[in-house]
């Protein structure tokens, strides 16, 4: 999946937080502790440092969402992540985004942590981030 593809999904499904653009998706495709994993209808992008694990982003097309596919997706972060050595699992997410967060929470993630007042909103508000952590495949 190309960065320019990636920027479009992304803007497809967020406001909150800001969609990232082509040159972020380029810079961060480019960065060997990067990985991506992609279906057509979405993708999640992680990064390895030591022995944990970040998802920075998963994205899928609001017309593909509640079939399985960010499961999908997420399992291959995790299968990947696995495989270059990785044994703690972080992320964060808006919270507000209860879809989300019901995902993560089936894959084995518990908060850790909260950024307060961490997201900006296209309406003024901020909205806060909960870290998640899994420990393990």
């Amino acid at each position: 999946m190309t960065p320019k593809r990636c920027a479009e999904i992304h803007a497809a499904c967020f406001t909150t937080p800001r969609p990232w653009s082509e040159p972020e998706f380029a810079d961060l495709l480019a960065s060997e502790h990067v990985f991506l994993c992609a279906r057509p209808q979405g993708f999640a992008l992680g990064r390895i440092a030591g022995p944990e694990a970040e998802l920075l982003t998963i994205a899928v097309l609001p017309n593909y969402r509640a079939q399985g596919i960010g499961a999908e997706l997420l399992a291959d972060f995790h299968a990947q992540a696995t495989a270059l050595g990785a044994t703690d699992f972080f992320l964060e997410v808006a919270n507000d985004n209860t879809a989300a967060i019901a995902l993560y929470s089936r894959a084995g993630y518990a908060q850790c942590g909260i950024r307060k007042d961490y997201y900006e909103t296209p309406r003024g508000p901020r909205i806060s981030a909960l870290v998640l952590r899994r420990i393990g495949p």
